[in-house]
């Protein structure tokens, strides 16, 4: 079982950056995938961002460009540094990470004013 802990959510002005961290405890052997989604309001939960343990990325056509996601393996750690942010962005961000199965986090919100 694992638990993920997500941190970096913030109120933030168009242009601007945020880097979101999710970190992951609990009893587990090896995470493999991580990544974040988000929901905006009113709008059904996507994809943002997915790394493998061994650094490959996808993206959502929407963030690429902008968002860079990175992991820290030693630390059980995935990031997302968010820049040129767009009002768009807004939502709230989970992080996940596989083990045996997909763990999910609380979400951490992203509010991006126009």
């Amino acid at each position: 079982q694992v638990q993920l802990v997500e941190s970096g959510g913030d109120l933030v002005q168009s242009g601007g950056s945020l880097r979101l961290s999710c970190a992951a405890s609990g009893t587990f052997f090896t995470i493999n995938a991580m990544g974040w989604f988000r929901q905006a309001p009113g709008k059904q939960r996507e994809l943002v961002a997915t790394i493998s343990r061994g650094g490959s990325t996808i993206y959502a056509d929407s963030v690429k460009g902008r968002f860079t996601i990175s992991r820290d393996n030693t630390k059980n750690t995935v990031f997302l540094q968010m820049s040129s942010l767009k009002p768009e962005d807004t939502a709230v961000y989970y992080c996940y990470a596989e083990t045996t199965y997909r763990e999910w986090g609380q979400g951490t919100h992203v509010t991006v004013s126009s």
